[in-house]
């Protein structure tokens, strides 16, 4: 695809943070300064998203094209997750089997929480791949929700720090493989930076809860 001229960075989506902003906008010109501040704070916020998903279309890295699209495609129902869960289960001794639940567990919390309520409030638009020009070598199916948070990204982060909580030896390889696969979400055109951001601290954080409660589980 050719990359010349600009490509605009306001297209007419409706992230949570624009519709929010706007809102607040109403409010500023109410009289609310602090309303009207975070108002520009959000647009900014905004516009720098989808200003890093331009320049993640513009990487020309053709090399990373096939590897990065089959390994965003192959994560979809955390297949990666579950295949690495059963190998725990299998092989990894009372520690491995209390991983891998705990594991699954973060998965469940993370598919629930944020591929239903979060992506319901956010209704965010799909980024327009075409438009961005987005090289199509990259391209992977381009799923039917909406965009904001990346599910993916939010159960890859949930895993791995579950996980990690209770072998600390998979800390580092698990974190690493679930960073890639949320940096395919946007190299692939799926996914806002911002989707994959948000994704990735909530399923940190439903991975810690995870593995504190499945602690006190054992513990008792």
């Amino acid at each position: 695809m050719s990359d010349a001229g600009p490509v605009p960075l306001d297209e007419p989506v409706q992230p949570a943070e624009e519709r929010l902003a706007r809102r607040l906008e109403q409010r500023g010109a109410e009289g609310h300064p602090l309303a009207a501040r975070t108002s520009g704070l959000l647009h900014r916020l905004g516009r720098w998203d989808r200003s890093v998903y331009v320049a993640v279309a513009r990487l020309s890295t053709p090399a990373l094209d096939s590897p990065l699209s089959r390994l965003s495609h192959f994560a979809n129902h955390s297949k990666p997750w579950f295949l690495t869960a059963a190998a725990l289960a299998a092989f990894g001794g009372p520690s491995g089997r209390r991983a891998a639940a705990t594991g699954v567990a973060a998965i469940g919390a993370a598919s629930l929480v944020v591929n239903q309520p979060m992506k319901m409030l956010g209704n965010r638009n799909r980024p327009d791949r075409h438009g961005h020009r987005v090289p199509e070598p990259r391209w992977v199916p381009m799923p039917t929700s909406t965009s904001f948070p990346s599910g993916h990204s939010a159960s890859a982060a949930a895993f791995a720090v579950a996980v990690g909580d209770v072998i600390p030896a998979l800390r580092l390889p698990l974190r690493a493989a679930a960073g890639t696969v949320a940096f395919s979400r946007v190299y692939t055109g799926v996914h806002y930076p911002g989707d994959v951001l948000v994704g990735v601290v909530s399923g940190a954080v439903l991975g810690r809860l995870a593995s504190r409660l499945g602690r006190r589980v054992a513990n008792r």
